[in-house]
């Protein structure tokens, strides 16, 4: 039990310190582009109703962000371009990150538990099983790449 609790103390330590970082690069950028060429369109009467929607809504965006991979840090620069006020931040970062490190530190603790007795246990079987993972995520990848550089039916048909 120590393990976790100084492994989700550290984490959660971590992810205050990025999370909050990215609020504060996203609150920079968003001051510097209200004094840019952009000012006009960030003044407009839309940007201004999605700006008090954020800072309405965005604290529990900012906390369900955490259980989420890949929306975090695009929520935290969000949230902090737009302006959402400190008071209604703070709270979201502090729950949103204590849930997280839990997350990690007793899920993450527990995998690298398994694979690390996997490795020694029966290292082939270990290495096996990352090669598979390996291969799994190229083939994903160049599928992917695949798709998005073929075209569509629609393009064929508007060249002939």
């Amino acid at each position: 039990m120590d393990r976790i609790a100084l492994t989700a103390g550290a984490l959660y330590a971590i992810v205050l310190l990025r999370a909050g970082g990215t609020f504060a690069v996203g609150w920079l950028a968003g001051a510097g582009a209200r004094r840019s060429r952009f000012a006009g369109r960030i003044g407009s009467a839309k940007f201004q109703r999605a700006e008090r929607a954020i800072q309405r809504w965005g604290a529990p965006v900012v906390a369900v962000s955490f259980l989420t991979v890949g929306f975090q840090t695009a929520a935290n620069f969000l949230a902090g371009s737009m302006r959402l006020p400190l008071p209604r931040y703070l709270p979201a970062l502090f729950v949103g990150g204590a849930a997280w490190a839990l997350i990690y530190a007793t899920a993450g603790l527990g995998v690298l538990e398994v694979l690390g007795r996997l490795f020694a246990e029966r290292t082939a079987l270990g290495v096996s099983a990352v090669a598979a993972l390996l291969l799994a995520v190229c083939g994903v990848a160049v599928y992917r790449r695949r798709r998005a550089a073929l075209p569509s039916a629609g393009t064929v048909a508007e060249e002939s």
